[in-house]
């Protein structure tokens, strides 16, 4: 049974930093790409960032490139997301997810599983 734990989230203020986890269990982890994805109050879901299986490359949407760091430890089964210079823009619920494969080409991915999500405030 795939689990997915995401941690990390709270509150943090404009120009800030957070770094979530995301603990994954029920499957081979270093067989599969990951990827974070976020929905702010009253919008759509929006992915964030993709991590190949082995971290080889990764990928990120135009909104948090150059900000968002996505990284993984095959060792302990866990996909991290550091974010520096939050934004009160970066306000979400935050989720990761299995993604089908071991590449991720971008937001059309398919994607498994996810996890409950880890709230992220930024405000002042």
């Amino acid at each position: 049974q795939v689990q997915l734990v995401e941690s990390g989230g709270g509150l943090a203020q404009p120009g800030g930093s957070l770094r979530l986890s995301c603990a994954a269990s029920g499957f081979t982890f270093s067989n599969f790409a990951m990827s974070w994805h976020r929905q702010a109050p009253g919008k759509g879901l929006e992915w964030v960032s993709g991590i190949w299986s082995d971290s080889s490359d990764a990928f990120y949407a135009g909104s948090v490139k150059g900000r968002f760091t996505i990284s993984r430890d095959n060792a302990k089964n866990t996909v991290y997301l550091q974010m520096n210079s939050l934004e009160p823009e970066d306000t979400a619920l935050y989720y990761c997810a299995k993604n089908g494969g071991a590449v991720v080409v971008g937001p059309g991915d398919v994607t498994t599983d996810w996890g409950q999500g880890t709230q992220v405030t930024v405000s002042s």
